[in-house]
């Protein structure tokens, strides 16, 4: 078998992997695998899901399993009449025009998502060639791959402007945006300006490459309890588009900027796991902006927060779960030196006493008169963290309230403790806490140190969007660093709202700083911090408001707001 057949097969596992691996089968091993090596020590590991390796006891540690990641859904709104507001509130509009002529000329934009509908005119020049550079479609694999990967099919700008020579451009090359996400930020944040100038993107002269991400392996939605027909996509596919990225990048010796669209809440929100070091690898090199968007999961109610001491030593969380909910996952994270136990009551009054192991084995509870199965995962030491982190898998739960009691024990008792959901789209939405917190509710990998994690507000009445997400990460590191427009915003598919769009609209911002910064030599050592650090100065503030809040971080989005900062510098104010 191929790696690139085991990499497509549901059969095996994608498993994220802290070792670097020899090329296949260099050496004889006792092992059915494929490695596919990222930087430094990280890798990932296709292994056959028969492998005792792989099914130790049942599970995989927790830092090995590669999450499952939503959009940071563009909801459609309304379809209204095509304008800028967005980019003139968030001070793009004036710095494209003189005397700074800032489009993203010489930059490039890579887009990870659901691909994009390159025929659009919003993606051409004005001749009506491409300003796509590349094309990455992970879900075709009828072509060839990129050099260094081993499956879906590369699409070059050549190959992308012979198809849209002819009558039929989807006959020539296939990959297209079905969902229509990925065509939005891209409109967003470097799209052309069309139908005589009511609509441009923040950055209009900027270089786009795209990432269409494949879909997670049934597996993995099987293991995360994912519905039906809902996007998902494997941390493992994530990662390597990002090196695709940077690798094509380093080909065109130009700036980049990479837009994330999706994300989840599942991690330690912190910013670790895998997919947030390798952010943070990519980000501090020199002429790197990673953007992210901060997710719509503020006003969901899928993260409860809990508090404990020697005088009260145990929380009940009250959990409603709807009538159409199939399954999902639970996720608690405590920290040293607390460990925690758990009696699980059903809406029906049965209980059941999970009492901490300390050991890896998962444990697996069922109940006289429900038909619930709930698996209890453990690690109380997790890979990365170090934190404790307990995870809940419920099947078939019973409609109404279950009570989750979560007891602190041991010589030292207390401790602070987060519980979380899955995000909106991986749940019913009537699967939620009674009593839950609205904070900490960024979705990774929002909580990366580097890269500039972005929340949505409505331009209208410079309010924050209820489902924005919102800061501060468990460790209490700020987030979100800044918010932009996302609330029913124009685009050429329709008003869209979402983090998602609050994202890619500061994409095309970080365009124009780098655009000024390294292309034009004003400051050629800029990275992802320093770039977030320029937005943080430049970002206009309500007087009325402290600042950094768990809302807005340091404030609105305001480009221009930069160069007035950078000019009052050089006036000495």
């Amino acid at each position: 078998m191929t790696c690139k057949e085991r990499i497509l097969s549901n059969d095996y596992a994608d498993t994220l992997v802290y070792i670097r691996l020899p090329g296949e089968y260099n050496y004889d091993l006792p092992i059915d695998y494929c490695y596919h090596h990222l930087a430094n020590e990280w890798g990932i590991l296709y292994l056959d899901r028969g492998n005792a390796l792989y099914n130790r006891e049942g599970q995989v540690a927790y830092s090995n399993l590669p999450k499952c990641y939503g959009l940071m859904a563009c909801r459609a709104a309304q379809a209204g009449t095509l304008n800028t507001l967005s980019l003139a509130e968030s001070g793009i509009l004036s710095v494209q025009g003189e005397p700074l002529n800032l489009t993203g000329k010489n930059v490039t934009i890579g887009f990870i998502d659901t691909g994009i509908r390159y025929q659009d005119a919003v993606f051409r020049d004005f001749a009506g060639k491409s300003r796509i550079a590349g094309i990455w479609d992970q879900t075709i694999q009828t072509g060839d791959p990129p050099e260094g990967f081993e499956y879906g099919t590369e699409y070059t700008k050549a190959m992308i402007d012979e198809a849209l020579a002819s009558d039929n451009p989807l006959s020539i090359m296939p990959s297209t945006d079905v969902i229509g996400h990925g065509s939005v930020m891209a409109s967003l944040a470097a799209g052309s300006s069309i139908e005589g100038g009511s609509f441009i993107g923040a950055a209009p002269e900027s270089q786009i490459v795209v990432v269409k991400l494949k879909e997670a392996k049934q597996y993995l939605k099987d293991y995360y309890k994912i519905p039906p027909g809902v996007p998902c996509y494997s941390e493992s596919d994530i990662l390597q588009a990002i090196q695709y990225l940077q690798k094509y990048v380093l080909i065109l010796t130009k700036p980049l900027v990479i837009c994330m669209g999706v994300g989840t809440s599942f991690g330690d929100h912190t910013g670790g796991g895998m997919l947030g070091n390798y952010i943070d690898y990519i980000s501090m090199q020199k002429s790197r902006v990673v953007v992210t968007a901060g997710g719509n999961e503020g006003n969901a109610s899928h993260h409860f927060f809990g508090n404990l001491s020697e005088r009260q030593n145990y929380q009940d969380v009250e959990l409603r779960v709807g009538e159409n909910e199939n399954g999902f996952i639970m996720d608690l994270w405590g920290n040293v030196p607390y460990f925690y136990n758990a009696v699980i009551r059903t809406p029906g009054g049965e209980t059941a006493r999970w009492n901490n192991p300390r050991s890896y084995i998962p444990q697996e509870f069922t109940f006289v008169y429900e038909r619930t199965r709930v698996v209890i995962e453990y690690q109380l030491v997790e890979n990365l963290s170090g934190a404790e982190v307990i995870r809940f898998r419920f099947s078939e739960p019973t409609q109404g309230v279950w009570n989750i009691r979560i007891i602190s024990e041991g010589n030292t008792v207390g401790g602070q403790f987060d519980i979380w959901l899955p995000i909106s789209d991986f749940l019913s939405s009537d699967t939620y806490f009674l009593e839950p917190s609205p904070y900490t509710t960024i979705t990774e990998p929002g909580y990366v140190n580097s890269a500039v994690t972005v929340a949505a507000y409505q331009t209208g009445n410079n309010s924050i969007a209820p489902s924005s997400g919102r800061g501060f990460a468990r460790d209490n590191a700020i987030v979100p660093e800044i918010a932009a427009p996302g609330v029913n915003v124009s685009t050429p598919y329709g008003d869209r709202s979402g983090t998602s769009v609050a994202a890619a609209l500061t994409a095309g911002g970080c365009a124009q700083l780098l655009e000024w910064a390294v292309v034009n030599s004003n400051d050629i050592l800029v990275n992802s911090v320093n770039i977030k650090n320029y937005l943080i100065r430049g970002a206009e503030r309500d007087r009325n408001l402290e600042y950094p809040n768990r809302e807005w971080g340091y404030g609105r989005l305001d480009v221009a707001g930069v160069f007035e900062f950078l000019a009052g510098i050089g006036r000495g104010v």
